[in-house]
Protein backbone atom coordinates (compact mmCIF):
# COMPACT_ATOMS: atom_id res chain seq x y z
CA UNK A 1 0.00 0.00 0.00
CA UNK A 2 3.06 2.22 0.56
CA UNK A 3 3.75 3.12 -2.81
CA UNK A 4 0.43 5.47 -3.10
CA UNK A 5 0.63 9.09 -2.24
CA UNK A 6 -1.06 11.71 -1.26
CA UNK A 7 -2.28 14.93 -2.73
CA UNK A 8 -4.39 15.86 -6.11
CA UNK A 9 -0.65 16.14 -8.03
CA UNK A 10 -0.25 12.34 -7.67
CA UNK A 11 -3.91 11.49 -8.52
CA UNK A 12 -3.51 13.56 -11.85
CA UNK A 13 -0.21 11.77 -12.56
CA UNK A 14 -1.70 8.60 -12.14
CA UNK A 15 -4.58 9.27 -14.93
CA UNK A 16 -1.85 10.88 -16.94
CA UNK A 17 0.28 7.72 -16.53
CA UNK A 18 -2.92 5.67 -17.24
CA UNK A 19 -3.15 4.02 -20.83
CA UNK A 20 -7.18 3.61 -20.29
CA UNK A 21 -7.86 6.98 -19.20
CA UNK A 22 -9.04 8.12 -23.25
CA UNK A 23 -11.99 5.33 -22.10
CA UNK A 24 -14.10 7.96 -20.47
CA UNK A 25 -14.10 9.65 -22.85
CA UNK A 26 -16.26 6.95 -24.83
CA UNK A 27 -19.02 7.30 -21.92
CA UNK A 28 -21.69 9.84 -20.70
CA UNK A 29 -20.59 11.16 -17.39
CA UNK A 30 -24.03 12.01 -15.50
CA UNK A 31 -24.18 15.75 -14.56
CA UNK A 32 -25.21 17.97 -11.66
CA UNK A 33 -27.85 20.83 -12.69
CA UNK A 34 -24.54 23.27 -13.08
CA UNK A 35 -23.44 20.85 -15.35
CA UNK A 36 -20.65 19.70 -13.78
CA UNK A 37 -19.63 16.01 -14.08
CA UNK A 38 -21.11 13.74 -11.01
CA UNK A 39 -18.29 11.51 -9.08
CA UNK A 40 -20.28 8.14 -10.26
CA UNK A 41 -19.14 5.62 -8.32
CA UNK A 42 -22.08 2.85 -8.80
CA UNK A 43 -21.28 1.41 -11.62
CA UNK A 44 -21.65 -2.16 -9.60
CA UNK A 45 -25.30 -1.06 -10.19
CA UNK A 46 -25.96 0.45 -13.36
CA UNK A 47 -23.02 0.65 -15.31
CA UNK A 48 -22.77 3.94 -17.30
CA UNK A 49 -23.65 4.32 -21.03
CA UNK A 50 -20.94 3.89 -23.85
CA UNK A 51 -21.10 6.94 -26.34
CA UNK A 52 -21.62 4.34 -28.97
CA UNK A 53 -24.82 2.85 -27.70
CA UNK A 54 -27.32 5.09 -29.74
CA UNK A 55 -25.70 4.21 -33.17
CA UNK A 56 -25.69 0.60 -32.37
CA UNK A 57 -29.28 0.79 -31.59
CA UNK A 58 -29.83 2.98 -34.54
CA UNK A 59 -28.59 0.37 -37.14
CA UNK A 60 -30.76 -2.12 -36.11
CA UNK A 61 -33.70 0.07 -36.04
CA UNK A 62 -32.94 1.86 -39.41
CA UNK A 63 -33.07 -1.84 -40.49
CA UNK A 64 -36.02 -2.64 -39.00
CA UNK A 65 -37.66 0.08 -40.78
CA UNK A 66 -36.26 -0.38 -43.93
CA UNK A 67 -36.17 -4.15 -44.57
CA UNK A 68 -39.04 -5.21 -42.25
CA UNK A 69 -38.89 -9.11 -41.33
CA UNK A 70 -36.22 -8.97 -44.11
CA UNK A 71 -34.03 -8.00 -41.83
CA UNK A 72 -33.53 -11.30 -40.11
CA UNK A 73 -31.31 -12.36 -43.18
CA UNK A 74 -30.28 -9.08 -45.02
CA UNK A 75 -29.81 -6.40 -41.99
CA UNK A 76 -26.10 -5.33 -41.61
CA UNK A 77 -25.97 -7.36 -38.90
CA UNK A 78 -28.49 -10.53 -39.77
CA UNK A 79 -31.03 -10.67 -36.51
CA UNK A 80 -31.35 -14.63 -36.85
CA UNK A 81 -27.70 -15.27 -35.59
CA UNK A 82 -27.36 -11.99 -33.61
CA UNK A 83 -26.59 -13.55 -30.27
CA UNK A 84 -23.37 -15.12 -32.03
CA UNK A 85 -22.02 -11.98 -32.49
CA UNK A 86 -21.88 -11.72 -28.71
CA UNK A 87 -21.02 -15.30 -27.63
CA UNK A 88 -16.76 -14.54 -28.23
CA UNK A 89 -16.49 -11.53 -26.30
CA UNK A 90 -18.53 -12.50 -23.25
CA UNK A 91 -16.75 -15.82 -23.01
CA UNK A 92 -13.64 -14.04 -22.93
CA UNK A 93 -14.94 -11.81 -20.06
CA UNK A 94 -15.64 -14.60 -18.10
CA UNK A 95 -13.28 -16.79 -18.80
CA UNK A 96 -14.48 -19.70 -21.17
CA UNK A 97 -15.15 -21.41 -24.40
CA UNK A 98 -17.39 -20.26 -26.63
CA UNK A 99 -19.47 -23.37 -26.47
CA UNK A 100 -20.11 -22.65 -22.84
CA UNK A 101 -21.37 -19.49 -23.29
CA UNK A 102 -24.57 -17.52 -24.56
CA UNK A 103 -26.56 -14.43 -23.82
CA UNK A 104 -30.35 -15.00 -23.33
CA UNK A 105 -33.08 -13.73 -21.09
CA UNK A 106 -32.13 -11.97 -17.70
CA UNK A 107 -30.76 -13.20 -14.91
CA UNK A 108 -33.02 -14.68 -12.42
CA UNK A 109 -34.86 -16.27 -15.74
CA UNK A 110 -31.74 -17.96 -16.48
CA UNK A 111 -31.04 -19.21 -13.00
CA UNK A 112 -34.20 -20.58 -13.11
CA UNK A 113 -33.81 -22.49 -16.61
CA UNK A 114 -30.24 -23.99 -14.92
CA UNK A 115 -31.80 -24.74 -11.35
CA UNK A 116 -34.17 -27.02 -14.01
CA UNK A 117 -31.34 -28.63 -15.33
CA UNK A 118 -28.79 -28.75 -12.37
CA UNK A 119 -30.72 -29.22 -9.47
CA UNK A 120 -32.00 -32.57 -9.32
CA UNK A 121 -33.26 -33.85 -5.58
CA UNK A 122 -33.95 -36.65 -4.17
CA UNK A 123 -35.72 -37.79 -1.06
CA UNK A 124 -32.70 -37.75 0.85
CA UNK A 125 -30.06 -35.29 -1.18
CA UNK A 126 -32.63 -32.24 -1.86
CA UNK A 127 -31.11 -29.24 0.29
CA UNK A 128 -29.67 -26.35 -1.44
CA UNK A 129 -26.59 -24.61 0.20
CA UNK A 130 -26.63 -20.64 -0.91
CA UNK A 131 -24.36 -17.92 1.12
CA UNK A 132 -26.57 -16.16 4.50
CA UNK A 133 -26.39 -12.91 2.24
CA UNK A 134 -27.01 -13.44 -0.75
CA UNK A 135 -28.77 -11.20 -3.15
CA UNK A 136 -32.30 -11.05 -2.24
CA UNK A 137 -33.33 -12.88 -5.49
CA UNK A 138 -31.20 -15.86 -5.54
CA UNK A 139 -32.35 -16.76 -1.86
CA UNK A 140 -36.05 -16.20 -3.31
CA UNK A 141 -35.31 -18.23 -6.59
CA UNK A 142 -33.81 -21.33 -4.71
CA UNK A 143 -36.20 -21.00 -2.05
CA UNK A 144 -38.96 -21.31 -5.07
CA UNK A 145 -37.26 -24.42 -6.58
CA UNK A 146 -37.55 -26.28 -3.46
CA UNK A 147 -41.04 -25.66 -3.27
CA UNK A 148 -41.43 -26.46 -6.42
CA UNK A 149 -39.74 -29.65 -5.62
CA UNK A 150 -42.28 -30.31 -2.77
CA UNK A 151 -39.63 -29.74 0.17
CA UNK A 152 -39.71 -27.15 2.79
CA UNK A 153 -38.21 -23.89 2.08
CA UNK A 154 -36.63 -23.31 5.46
CA UNK A 155 -35.36 -26.55 6.35
CA UNK A 156 -34.60 -27.17 2.82
CA UNK A 157 -32.15 -24.11 3.04
CA UNK A 158 -28.80 -24.35 4.02
CA UNK A 159 -26.43 -21.23 4.98
CA UNK A 160 -23.09 -20.40 5.08
CA UNK A 161 -22.98 -17.51 7.65
CA UNK A 162 -20.29 -15.46 8.72
CA UNK A 163 -18.89 -15.75 11.81
CA UNK A 164 -20.17 -13.70 14.81
CA UNK A 165 -18.59 -10.08 14.64
CA UNK A 166 -17.17 -11.14 11.37
CA UNK A 167 -19.01 -9.64 7.40
CA UNK A 168 -16.94 -12.14 5.33
CA UNK A 169 -17.78 -15.77 4.80
CA UNK A 170 -15.02 -18.46 5.94
CA UNK A 171 -14.04 -21.44 3.83
CA UNK A 172 -13.51 -23.46 7.02
CA UNK A 173 -17.05 -23.01 7.87
CA UNK A 174 -17.75 -24.15 4.25
CA UNK A 175 -15.54 -26.87 4.61
CA UNK A 176 -17.33 -28.07 7.28
CA UNK A 177 -21.04 -27.89 6.53
CA UNK A 178 -20.08 -29.79 3.69
CA UNK A 179 -18.56 -32.78 5.76
CA UNK A 180 -21.52 -32.61 7.96
CA UNK A 181 -24.49 -32.35 5.41
CA UNK A 182 -22.94 -32.89 2.05
CA UNK A 183 -24.74 -36.09 1.35
CA UNK A 184 -28.17 -33.89 1.77
CA UNK A 185 -26.96 -31.24 -0.54
CA UNK A 186 -28.14 -31.81 -4.04
CA UNK A 187 -27.00 -27.83 -4.81
CA UNK A 188 -24.33 -25.21 -4.18
CA UNK A 189 -25.41 -21.86 -5.77
CA UNK A 190 -22.99 -19.34 -4.63
CA UNK A 191 -22.56 -15.57 -5.42
CA UNK A 192 -18.99 -15.13 -7.42
CA UNK A 193 -18.75 -11.84 -5.83
CA UNK A 194 -21.26 -10.64 -2.80
CA UNK A 195 -23.13 -8.04 -3.48
CA UNK A 196 -22.78 -6.40 -0.14
CA UNK A 197 -19.30 -6.84 0.70
CA UNK A 198 -17.90 -7.26 -2.42
CA UNK A 199 -16.39 -10.19 -1.35
CA UNK A 200 -15.06 -11.76 -4.47
CA UNK A 201 -14.95 -16.41 -3.90
CA UNK A 202 -12.50 -18.76 -4.92
CA UNK A 203 -14.81 -20.24 -7.69
CA UNK A 204 -12.62 -23.25 -8.12
CA UNK A 205 -12.52 -23.82 -4.14
CA UNK A 206 -15.92 -23.77 -3.70
CA UNK A 207 -16.46 -26.25 -6.81
CA UNK A 208 -13.86 -28.77 -6.17
CA UNK A 209 -15.43 -28.99 -2.38
CA UNK A 210 -19.13 -29.53 -3.21
CA UNK A 211 -17.74 -32.05 -6.44
CA UNK A 212 -16.07 -34.09 -3.73
CA UNK A 213 -19.05 -34.03 -1.79
CA UNK A 214 -21.37 -35.16 -5.03
CA UNK A 215 -22.97 -31.78 -5.23
CA UNK A 216 -23.49 -29.83 -8.50
CA UNK A 217 -21.96 -26.29 -8.17
CA UNK A 218 -23.34 -23.24 -9.62
CA UNK A 219 -22.53 -19.49 -9.39
CA UNK A 220 -24.51 -16.22 -9.63
CA UNK A 221 -21.49 -13.85 -11.05
CA UNK A 222 -24.00 -10.72 -11.48
CA UNK A 223 -21.30 -8.47 -9.83
CA UNK A 224 -18.13 -10.42 -11.12
CA UNK A 225 -18.50 -10.58 -15.20
CA UNK A 226 -16.44 -7.52 -16.16
CA UNK A 227 -15.60 -6.80 -12.85
CA UNK A 228 -12.96 -9.64 -12.01
CA UNK A 229 -11.51 -12.65 -14.08
CA UNK A 230 -13.79 -15.44 -13.36
CA UNK A 231 -11.95 -18.28 -15.25
CA UNK A 232 -15.45 -20.25 -15.09
CA UNK A 233 -13.75 -23.07 -17.41
CA UNK A 234 -11.17 -23.91 -15.41
CA UNK A 235 -13.57 -23.49 -11.97
CA UNK A 236 -15.07 -26.53 -13.22
CA UNK A 237 -18.61 -24.73 -12.18
CA UNK A 238 -21.35 -26.74 -13.95
CA UNK A 239 -23.49 -23.76 -14.49
CA UNK A 240 -22.87 -19.39 -13.94
CA UNK A 241 -25.50 -16.63 -14.69
CA UNK A 242 -24.58 -12.67 -14.61
CA UNK A 243 -26.64 -9.65 -15.50
CA UNK A 244 -24.97 -7.41 -18.30
CA UNK A 245 -26.49 -4.12 -16.93
CA UNK A 246 -23.69 -3.60 -13.88
CA UNK A 247 -20.30 -3.53 -15.40
CA UNK A 248 -20.74 -5.02 -18.71
CA UNK A 249 -22.92 -1.35 -19.29
CA UNK A 250 -25.53 -2.25 -21.67
CA UNK A 251 -28.84 -0.67 -19.67
CA UNK A 252 -30.90 -0.98 -17.24
CA UNK A 253 -32.68 -4.86 -16.92
CA UNK A 254 -30.72 -5.91 -19.92
CA UNK A 255 -29.99 -9.39 -20.91
CA UNK A 256 -27.85 -11.46 -19.21
CA UNK A 257 -25.35 -14.24 -19.90
CA UNK A 258 -24.95 -18.11 -18.83
CA UNK A 259 -22.76 -20.44 -18.53
CA UNK A 260 -22.47 -24.36 -19.03
CA UNK A 261 -19.35 -25.74 -18.91
CA UNK A 262 -18.39 -27.97 -21.75
CA UNK A 263 -18.72 -31.24 -19.94
CA UNK A 264 -22.46 -31.11 -20.06
CA UNK A 265 -22.19 -29.20 -23.77
CA UNK A 266 -23.61 -32.97 -25.31
CA UNK A 267 -25.42 -34.38 -22.81
CA UNK A 268 -28.89 -34.51 -24.19
CA UNK A 269 -30.61 -36.75 -20.97
CA UNK A 270 -29.85 -33.52 -18.89
CA UNK A 271 -33.67 -32.31 -17.56
CA UNK A 272 -34.47 -28.80 -19.36
CA UNK A 273 -36.89 -26.40 -20.68
CA UNK A 274 -36.20 -26.08 -24.35
CA UNK A 275 -38.33 -23.57 -27.08
CA UNK A 276 -37.05 -23.50 -30.52
CA UNK A 277 -34.22 -21.45 -30.32
CA UNK A 278 -32.31 -24.50 -28.80
CA UNK A 279 -33.48 -26.28 -31.69
CA UNK A 280 -30.53 -27.37 -34.69
CA UNK A 281 -30.15 -24.17 -36.85
CA UNK A 282 -30.16 -26.16 -39.91
CA UNK A 283 -33.38 -27.58 -38.97
CA UNK A 284 -35.42 -24.83 -37.12
CA UNK A 285 -37.98 -23.66 -39.85
CA UNK A 286 -38.77 -26.95 -40.55
CA UNK A 287 -41.42 -26.82 -38.27
CA UNK A 288 -42.94 -30.07 -38.37
CA UNK A 289 -39.48 -31.59 -37.00
CA UNK A 290 -38.91 -33.26 -33.82
CA UNK A 291 -37.19 -31.73 -30.99
CA UNK A 292 -32.83 -31.64 -31.96
CA UNK A 293 -30.80 -30.38 -29.27
CA UNK A 294 -28.22 -27.67 -30.16
CA UNK A 295 -24.98 -29.15 -28.17
CA UNK A 296 -23.60 -26.57 -25.44
CA UNK A 297 -24.83 -23.65 -23.69
CA UNK A 298 -26.86 -22.43 -26.68
CA UNK A 299 -29.53 -25.23 -25.95
CA UNK A 300 -30.51 -23.60 -23.86
CA UNK A 301 -31.95 -20.81 -24.86
CA UNK A 302 -35.84 -20.24 -25.12
CA UNK A 303 -36.83 -17.83 -27.77
CA UNK A 304 -35.51 -15.73 -30.25
CA UNK A 305 -33.24 -12.88 -28.54
CA UNK A 306 -34.63 -9.29 -28.54
CA UNK A 307 -32.33 -7.66 -31.07
CA UNK A 308 -32.45 -3.65 -29.36
CA UNK A 309 -30.85 -4.99 -26.09
CA UNK A 310 -28.14 -7.29 -27.82
CA UNK A 311 -27.03 -3.97 -29.98
CA UNK A 312 -26.75 -2.23 -26.52
CA UNK A 313 -24.37 -5.47 -25.33
CA UNK A 314 -22.69 -5.09 -28.20
CA UNK A 315 -21.44 -1.86 -28.01
CA UNK A 316 -20.42 -2.57 -24.48
CA UNK A 317 -18.31 -5.79 -25.51
CA UNK A 318 -16.81 -4.73 -28.61
CA UNK A 319 -14.90 -1.88 -25.99
CA UNK A 320 -14.17 -4.61 -23.79
CA UNK A 321 -13.10 -6.94 -26.57
CA UNK A 322 -10.60 -4.14 -27.77
CA UNK A 323 -9.32 -3.67 -23.71
CA UNK A 324 -9.11 -7.01 -23.01
CA UNK A 325 -10.20 -8.36 -18.87
CA UNK A 326 -6.38 -8.51 -17.98
CA UNK A 327 -5.59 -4.50 -18.49
CA UNK A 328 -9.30 -3.78 -16.99
CA UNK A 329 -8.40 -5.87 -13.94
CA UNK A 330 -5.01 -4.65 -13.53
CA UNK A 331 -6.19 -1.07 -13.65
CA UNK A 332 -9.03 -1.90 -11.16
CA UNK A 333 -6.36 -3.15 -8.45
CA UNK A 334 -4.54 -0.34 -8.59
CA UNK A 335 -7.39 2.00 -8.24
CA UNK A 336 -9.46 0.33 -5.59
CA UNK A 337 -5.70 0.51 -4.12
CA UNK A 338 -5.54 4.24 -4.18
CA UNK A 339 -9.45 4.37 -3.09
CA UNK A 340 -8.56 1.72 0.05
CA UNK A 341 -5.13 3.84 0.84
CA UNK A 342 -6.90 7.18 1.18
CA UNK A 343 -10.42 5.94 3.02
CA UNK A 344 -7.68 4.35 5.47
CA UNK A 345 -6.20 7.83 6.05
CA UNK A 346 -9.63 9.04 7.26
CA UNK A 347 -8.82 7.03 10.51
CA UNK A 348 -10.01 3.03 11.62
CA UNK A 349 -12.33 5.22 14.43
CA UNK A 350 -14.34 6.61 11.75
CA UNK A 351 -14.59 4.56 8.83
CA UNK A 352 -14.32 0.14 8.18
CA UNK A 353 -13.95 -1.13 4.94
CA UNK A 354 -15.52 -4.63 5.38
CA UNK A 355 -14.30 -5.90 1.58
CA UNK A 356 -11.09 -7.74 1.58
CA UNK A 357 -8.09 -6.17 2.01
CA UNK A 358 -6.59 -8.67 -0.19
CA UNK A 359 -6.82 -7.35 -3.97
CA UNK A 360 -7.19 -10.93 -5.24
CA UNK A 361 -10.76 -11.52 -2.98
CA UNK A 362 -12.13 -8.56 -4.45
CA UNK A 363 -13.09 -6.37 -7.45
CA UNK A 364 -13.29 -2.92 -7.88
CA UNK A 365 -16.31 -2.40 -4.94
CA UNK A 366 -15.49 -1.42 -1.36
CA UNK A 367 -17.92 -1.60 1.49
CA UNK A 368 -17.65 1.09 3.87
CA UNK A 369 -19.01 1.48 6.96
CA UNK A 370 -18.72 4.70 9.01
CA UNK A 371 -18.47 4.69 12.80
CA UNK A 372 -22.47 5.99 14.36
CA UNK A 373 -23.74 6.81 10.85
CA UNK A 374 -26.73 6.41 9.35
CA UNK A 375 -28.35 7.02 5.98
CA UNK A 376 -28.09 10.62 6.17
CA UNK A 377 -24.73 10.90 5.56
CA UNK A 378 -25.03 8.84 1.96
CA UNK A 379 -27.88 11.67 1.21
CA UNK A 380 -25.11 14.74 2.05
CA UNK A 381 -22.45 12.73 -0.07
CA UNK A 382 -25.29 12.14 -2.85
CA UNK A 383 -25.66 16.22 -2.34
CA UNK A 384 -22.11 16.55 -3.18
CA UNK A 385 -22.07 15.23 -6.27
CA UNK A 386 -21.06 11.55 -4.92
CA UNK A 387 -23.27 9.05 -6.40
CA UNK A 388 -22.80 5.80 -4.12
CA UNK A 389 -25.09 3.40 -2.93
CA UNK A 390 -26.66 2.71 0.12
CA UNK A 391 -27.21 -0.60 1.94
CA UNK A 392 -28.91 -0.86 4.83
CA UNK A 393 -28.30 -1.22 8.11
CA UNK A 394 -25.02 1.09 7.53
CA UNK A 395 -23.00 0.41 4.61
CA UNK A 396 -22.09 2.51 1.69
CA UNK A 397 -21.19 0.60 -1.72
CA UNK A 398 -18.39 2.10 -3.69
CA UNK A 399 -17.10 0.98 -6.96
CA UNK A 400 -14.46 3.01 -8.61
CA UNK A 401 -14.96 1.66 -12.54
CA UNK A 402 -11.76 1.25 -14.34
CA UNK A 403 -13.09 2.17 -17.96
CA UNK A 404 -15.07 5.67 -17.23
CA UNK A 405 -13.28 6.52 -13.35
CA UNK A 406 -10.26 8.45 -12.75
CA UNK A 407 -7.16 8.53 -9.75
CA UNK A 408 -8.62 12.22 -9.53
CA UNK A 409 -12.22 11.45 -8.61
CA UNK A 410 -11.34 8.82 -6.32
CA UNK A 411 -9.33 11.62 -4.76
CA UNK A 412 -12.30 14.22 -5.09
CA UNK A 413 -14.47 12.02 -3.54
CA UNK A 414 -12.65 11.25 -0.54
CA UNK A 415 -12.30 14.77 -0.10
CA UNK A 416 -16.02 15.77 -0.02
CA UNK A 417 -16.76 12.49 2.50
CA UNK A 418 -13.63 14.39 4.72
CA UNK A 419 -15.17 17.58 4.45
CA UNK A 420 -19.06 16.04 5.32
CA UNK A 421 -17.43 13.90 8.67
CA UNK A 422 -15.86 17.08 9.44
Amino acid sequence: MSHYKLGLEYAKQQDQNDALSNYRNQFYIPKDKNGNDLIYMTGNSLGLQPKTTKQYINQELDDWANLGVEGHLHAKHPWLKYHEYLTESMAKIVGAKPIEVVVMNTLTVNLHLMMVSFYQPTKSRYKILIEADAFPSDKYAVESQLRHHGFDDKKGLILWKARKGEELANYEDLESILETHGHEIALVMIGGVNYYTGQFFDLKRITELGHKHGCKVGFDCAHGAGNVELNLHDSGADFAVWCTYKYLNSGPGSLAGCFVHERHAYNKNLNRFTGWWSHNKETRFKMRDEFDQLPGAEGWQLSNPPILSMAAIKASLDMFHEVGIKKLVGKSKKLTGYFEFLLKQLGEDKIRIITPSNPNERGCQLSIQVKNSDKTLHNKLTDAGVISDWREPDVIRCAPVPLYNSFEEVYRMIEKLKEILN
